[in-house]
């Protein structure tokens, strides 16, 4: 038991699971159709398409594709599919993405306000460089999710169940945790100014520096004077 104790403080949590997404030929999408519609979108480029509202109906799937530089004011996709996919440049104001589907999975040097993504499921999935306003996963399900070099104002993972995530060089404002189920989740390459339910940490491994930094919190939080 000493043993096992020892190899797993040495070698820390589990890291995320990923497998670089590879796309084969694409086609050209018609802005029409990418900006209102529910069928699904294969093998496909969406290139700077700049619209107020893209509302994707019925589950829609978009599968072995491309999106970069798209800006839209409202991105409404409830239940969507998004599969062995790249998302580059991409700038939305507002996205409601309930119960959407994120599988195999790249966004990069994006830009997202409001993500309405409660209840909604992350396998293999990589944020780089991306700011993200409010995130909001509540009830969600990720499993092997990266997080690097990004800012997030806010990330809400009340009732999530997170398994090997992690989060190197990406700066959170507040992150939300409480009633989540974390599984080797890696914070000791984030900044963390502020959290919400401490208890809702466990399972999420921190440095020393992490945890003394978060001491004034704890101790505010428990009603202890420091002087």
């Amino acid at each position: 038991m000493a043993e096992s104790t020892t190899r797993a403080e040495r070698t820390g949590p589990a890291q995320p699971r990923l497998t670089a997404v590879r796309l084969g030929a694409l086609v050209p999408a018609d802005p029409a159709d990418v900006a209102d519609g529910d069928a699904d979108l294969d093998d496909t480029e969406v290139r700077d398409l700049r619209t107020d509202t893209l509302v994707w109906s019925g589950r829609r799937r978009l599968g072995s594709s491309r999106v970069a530089q798209l800006a839209a004011a409202e991105w409404i996709a409830p239940g969507a599919s998004i599969v062995g996919s790249v998302l580059e440049e991409v700038s939305v104001v507002a996205l409601g993405g309930r119960e959407s589907s994120w599988r195999n999975v790249e966004i990069s040097q994006s830009r997202i306000g409001s993500a309405e993504l409660y209840d909604s499921m992350w396998r293999n999935v990589r944020f780089s460089h991306c700011k993200l306003g409010y995130l909001n996963l509540r009830g969600a399900k990720l499993t092997d999710v990266v997080f690097a070099d990004c800012v997030i104002d806010e990330l809400d993972l009340g009732r999530a169940t997170v398994n090997r995530v992690a989060l190197p060089g990406t700066r959170i404002g507040r992150l939300e945790p409480a009633g989540a189920t974390l599984t080797d989740v890696d914070l000791r390459g984030a900044t963390l100014a502020d959290i919400g339910d401490l208890a809702g940490l466990r399972g999420a491994t921190v440095t020393i520096d992490q945890l003394l930094d978060l001491a004034p919190m704890l101790a505010a939080r428990i009603g202890i004077r420091v002087e």
